[in-house]
C-alpha cells in the first residue's frame, strides 16, 4: 500500500513544478493589494488535476495491469488513489492557508475566521470533485472519464442558467436556515465524509469486477 501511494507520488512530482509557479502567481497577485481569495481553490483544484494525471501514466505503462495480479491489488491500487490524492490536496490547503495569513497579514483585509471559512470551502468543493469523478474514471478511464464530465458540467451549468432565467425560487423555513448557519461546519463535514466513504466503495465495486 505505502508504495503504490509513494508512485502515485512521485509519478504527480514531476507536474508539481506547474503547481509552484501557481502558487507563486497565486501569492503575486495577493500582495498586489487585490483581494484575491476568490482564486484561493485554483491550487488545490490543480492539484487535484495533477492526480488525476496519474491515471494515465498507469494506463500508458500498463502498471495497473501488473498491480492488479498482486494479492489484493486491486483494492490496494484504489485505495492508494484516493489517499495520495488526499495526501496531494491536504499539501495544497497548507500552502494555500500560509498565503492566505500571509496576505491578510500584509494587508488587513481579511480575518481569521473568514481564512477558516475559505479553506474549509476549498476543500469542501474539491472532495466534491474527487468523489464524482472518480468513479468515471475506475468505470471508463482517464480519456473518456473528462469528455463525460465536460458533457455533465456544460448540462448542469446549462440547467443552473435555465432556472435563473426562470425566476426559479424555494422558500426556506427560517428555522432550518438558522439551524444551518449554526451547524454547517458539522454538516458539510459529515457529507463530505460520507460522499467520500461511498465514491471510494463504488470506485472498488467498479474496478474489482473491470477487465483491464
Amino acid at each position: 500500500m505505502k508504495g503504490l501511494i509513494k508512485k502515485d507520488i512521485l509519478m504527480a512530482k514531476s507536474n508539481l513544478k506547474v503547481l509552484m509557479i501557481i502558487f507563486i502567481v497565486f501569492g503575486l497577485m495577493s500582495f498586489s493589494g487585490n483581494d484575491n481569495s476568490n482564486f484561493a481553490f485554483i491550487p488545490s483544484f490543480l492539484s487535484i488535476v495533477i492526480m488525476m494525471s496519474t491515471f494515465s501514466y498507469d494506463e500508458f505503462n500498463k502498471s495497473n495491469q501488473f498491480i492488479s495480479t498482486l494479492p489484493n491489488g486491486r483494492k490496494n491500487y484504489v485505495l492508494a488513489k484516493y489517499i495520495s490524492t488526499l495526501i496531494v490536496l491536504l499539501v495544497s490547503i497548507f500552502m494555500t492557508a500560509i498565503l492566505l495569513i500571509i496576505f491578510s497579514l500584509a494587508t488587513n483585509t481579511m480575518n481569521f475566521f473568514e481564512i477558516i471559512n475559505i479553506i474549509f470551502g476549498c476543500i469542501i468543493g474539491i472532495i466534491f470533485v474527487l468523489c464524482f469523478f472518480y468513479p468515471f474514471i475506475f468505470k471508463f478511464g482517464i480519456e473518456k472519464s473528462r469528455i463525460i464530465l465536460f458533457i455533465l458540467a456544460f448540462g448542469i451549468t446549462g440547467l443552473g442558467g435555465i432556472l435563473m432565467k426562470s425566476n426559479f425560487s424555494v422558500t426556506i423555513p427560517k428555522a432550518l436556515i438558522d439551524f444551518f448557519n449554526n451547524y454547517y461546519f458539522a454538516i458539510f463535514t459529515v457529507i463530505t465524509l460520507g460522499l467520500l466513504f461511498i465514491s471510494y466503495k463504488i470506485s472498488e465495486a467498479i474496478y474489482l469486477k473491470k477487465e483491464l
